[in-house]
């Protein structure tokens, strides 16, 4: 199991442990603090994460920046990526597709989840991980697809 995955289950019962997983991924990472993430599941092949509906977030229309719905997509997918290949596996994001499909206003709720199952191989492989977003409504505002280029760690 990987260290993220184990720290979230770990957290996630605690009160407010959502949120610190959240605060924790971005001192990591630190531009999707920009965001304020708040993962409401990660698990093998699957990762939801809400970002509110906020003025830091907004574009000049009030609405949620295109920005805004890319870096969910990067984090939702990067951290299901994260949690689903096999431990001798790293990767990182080659290329992003986007559909920008309404306004995204209230909370947007992110959701990633991958093509095809991981594989461990000897060499590298592009692994695409598909992210929706949705209002509150349950329409979908956004749609990303996100090439993961999966490799096998370097040996210590």
């Amino acid at each position: 199991m990987s260290q993220a995955l184990s720290l979230y289950r770990k957290l996630v019962s605690l009160p407010g442990g959502r949120w610190l997983y959240g605060r924790l991924i971005c001192f990591k990472a630190p531009y999707f603090a920009t965001i304020s993430p708040r993962f409401v599941a990660l698990e093998p092949n699957r990762c939801a994460v809400d970002i509110r509906d906020r003025r830091r977030v907004h574009n000049h229309i009030g609405t949620v920046h295109a920005i805004a719905l890319c870096n969910v997509a990067e984090l939702t997918a990067g951290m299901m990526t994260d949690v689903s290949i096999p431990s001798s596996m790293r990767w990182i994001p080659r290329g992003m597709t986007v559909e920008y499909l309404a306004k995204a206003t209230g909370t947007q709720h992110a959701v990633a989840t991958p093509e095809q199952p991981a594989v461990e191989e000897a060499s590298g492989y592009a692994w695409p991980v598909r992210v929706s977003v949705r209002n509150d409504a349950g329409d979908e505002v956004f749609r990303a697809r996100i090439d993961m280029w999966v490799s096998p760690r370097k040996a210590a």
